[in-house]
């Protein structure tokens, strides 16, 4: 008796798509497919170039250079789960190699090898295209077909032997292989014309079975092939890594307890009595990665750590398209390869002599870590974020020092321009920096030959952020502080650092973020004591006025005393002094405010205080020094506040978590930090 849970599932479930993804029909139905859609004949390159372009794409200029951003790594569809970020450059070198195979320039021979260092995302990548494939395929337009025997009665052949039941294409071979290959040519021009604007691929020769069922039935029906493909049923083909059909995946193992017939298939030792011969193709199981994974991809874990043996294998696989397996012919096969690797076991390749054939069928696509701050820091804000951690707040910059020391370890020195390795990671990052172009920051990537190749991997920071959040320093909140000094104790036992010099230059490192994160969380407190709107706008007013009086070279009338007079010379270097503007340089500022203003008249837009970046800084930081004394930030060190000043503070705390993200015990952890700073003598003025 169904029940009425059982009722509710059998609701949810989508009973069209299933019978689309279920579709069967015979031969000739699929032939009419075919000639509506030549598309659905595609190889395994086709279908996963085209995969990646069915999600769009985004081109955009970075220092000159046209770059495309492939909205298929983004990996939205699954919640960003496994996004690749910050990878922009490798992964146009990967679409383009694909591009190449999909066109059948010779790109499609070659073993695609995924080279980074640990942690930089190449298994990440693979698992995206795998998934991205299994979903593609589930999709009208990426819809794959194969064919089955289907046998009603039972068949005798001429050997005695019967044919009975459903017996599956063990490769999930294309339909069209089982038309003869001497008639392919001149059908096929038939069935897809070549104003179609598809070419029908080259299909390969059946797999032994098939091949060994379609000559017997052949025989039977005295070379009648019509009759024949009676017995062929064509289905819809849905990848899936699970049921391991068009996906595989291999990894090395113990060398005692693998050998090459996982990639090629077994013979089927309880099957060799029924048929009398271990080189009868019904005898064999054609269930290997190369086979499950044929119309695919197929993924090589650390592909250079197997053994020579396989990698035997790989050579047809890539060049032919051809496997070998035991006591049977090559066969045919379509699919994707792709493997990674990590850098030494690159360089052992590059080294041994016996491995040219391999390298020599090799794509190598550099997967490099993250040398652009802002996309690091997603990969951080994708594993800790308010919907995954709940019960403690992470405080505002920390996860974004964690980055920033993380992108600093991966950088080189600069080695001319006068620049330290931070200012090079904002010109990387996109800021700008007085007196650099463009054309330096190409300067700077160009001479950085192993930039990305090396540092600190983001499992590493991640692990440390993870170890902050579990910490019983904190009940409620982590800072950055917290997760600079587990990076720093983590050093100490961090199994990939070779040597003591590198371990020293990181500690530094630590360092430079920690003074950064001083300076930012200074410029925040001074914000948040500056946030007083009608405060700054009626110092703007006066600053406008006496700029507008000084520029026309008039004289302002005092609001007290009613009295005409010069302008106030101090109030106007008093501010300008906030943003570097020197005393011979007074004049040009003032004129290009009084310029900005005009301009924005013009337009019709009207002038405030938030319109001018610039100045908007100037006011802040000017009216924070006229109010840090009436405000005691100092006395926060103190055991003893009085009443208005913890009122005034109280006062900044709100604007802190209200405008900065803060929360009541970060915001207040941050005000003590930089009343310590205060205290010390050491703020900047």
């Amino acid at each position: 008796m169904t029940t009425a849970w059982s009722q509710k599932i059998a609701a949810l479930q989508n009973k069209k798509e299933y019978q689309e993804l279920n579709w069967e029909g015979s031969f000739d139905e699929y032939l009419e497919l075919v000639r509506a859609n030549p598309r659905v004949t595609r190889t395994a390159y086709q279908r996963v170039y085209d995969m990646i372009l069915s999600y769009g794409k985004t081109e955009y200029i970075d220092n000159k250079k046209r770059l495309v951003r492939y909205h298929f790594f983004s990996d939205e569809k699954n919640g960003a789960r496994d996004a690749v970020f910050g990878l922009d450059v490798p992964l146009m070198k990967l679409v383009n190699v694909f591009k190449a195979a999909a066109h059948g320039y010779g790109a499609e021979k070659r073993v695609i090898l995924l080279h980074g260092p640990v942690g930089s995302s190449k298994s990440t990548i693979a698992r995206v295209l795998k998934r991205g494939l299994e979903d593609y395929s589930r999709t009208p337009e990426g819809a794959v077909y194969t064919f089955s025997w289907h046998f009603e009665e039972k068949v005798t052949l001429a050997d005695g032997s019967l044919l009975q039941g459903r017996i599956k294409s063990p490769l999930h071979e294309e339909p069209l292989k089982l038309i003869p290959s001497d008639l392919r040519a001149k059908f096929f021009a038939e069935l897809c014309p070549p104003d179609a604007g598809f070419t029908i691929p080259d299909l390969g020769e059946l797999n032994p079975h098939c091949r060994f069922i379609f000559q017997r039935l052949l025989a039977h029906y005295g070379g009648d092939v019509g009759k024949v493909y009676q017995h062929v049923r064509v289905h819809r083909l849905v990848f899936s890594e699970k049921d391991r059909v068009g996906i595989g995946t291999f990894q090395p193992k113990d060398e005692k307890n693998q050998d090459s017939t996982e990639l090629t298939g077994d013979i089927n030792y309880r099957k060799i009595a029924e048929y009398g011969s271990d080189s009868d193709p019904r005898a064999f199981n054609f269930d290997g990665e190369f086979c499950v994974a044929n119309r695919g991809l197929i993924e090589f874990v650390e592909m250079l750590k197997l053994d020579v043996a396989f990698l035997y294998d790989l050579l047809g696989a890539t060049q032919e398209h051809r496997i070998k397996p035991k006591k049977f012919p090559q066969t045919d096969i379509d699919e994707v390869i792709i493997g990674h690797t990590n850098e030494p076991e690159f360089k052992k390749l590059e080294s041994n002599e016996f491995m040219e054939a391999l390298r020599d069928r090799t794509i190598k696509i550099d997967i490099p870590y993250i040398t652009k701050l802002s996309e690091e820091i997603k990969i951080y804000e994708k594993e800790f974020n308010p919907r995954r951690i709940r019960g403690k707040h992470i405080a505002p910059h920390t996860l974004e020092m964690a980055a920033m020391w993380a992108v600093l370890t991966r950088l080189e020195e600069p080695k001319k321009h006068n620049l330290s390795v931070l200012q090079k990671l904002k010109l990387y990052n996109g800021k700008t920096l007085p007196n650099f172009t463009e054309d330096n920051i190409k300067e700077l990537r160009k001479e950085s030959t192993r930039e990305g190749l090396e540092g600190i991997s983001p499992r590493f920071v991640q692990d440390k952020i993870s170890n902050a959040l579990v910490s019983d320093k904190s009940e409620l909140s982590i800072n950055p502080f917290m997760v600079l000094n587990e990076l720093e104790a983590g050093l100490k036992a961090h199994s990939l650092i070779s040597n003591e010099e590198t371990r020293k230059r990181y500690r530094e490192l630590l360092n430079v973020v920690k003074q950064e994160y001083e300076d930012i969380v200074k410029n925040e407190v001074q914000r948040a004591i500056s946030a007083d709107e009608e405060a700054i706008a009626k110092l703007c007013s006066n600053f406008i006025d006496n700029v507008k009086a000084y520029t026309q070279k008039e004289k302002i009338k005092n609001k007290y005393t009613g009295l005409y007079e010069e302008p106030d010379e101090r109030l106007m270097r008093s501010i300008e002094e906030k943003i570097d503007i020197p005393d011979s340089r007074k004049d040009d500022f003032r004129r290009e405010i009084m310029n900005y203003i005009g301009a924005l008249a013009i337009e019709g837009k009207t002038f405030n205080w938030r319109t001018n970046e610039r100045l908007q800084k100037a006011l802040e930081l000017k009216l924070f020094e006229d109010q840090k004394d009436s405000i005691k930030l100092k006395t926060l060190v103190s055991s003893v506040v009085d009443r208005e000043t913890q009122e005034k503070i109280d006062i900044v705390k709100s604007r802190l978590i209200k405008n900065f993200g803060y929360d009541e015990e970060s915001a207040t952890d941050v005000l003590n930090f930089v009343a310590s700073i205060f205290a010390r003598g050491d703020a900047k003025e």
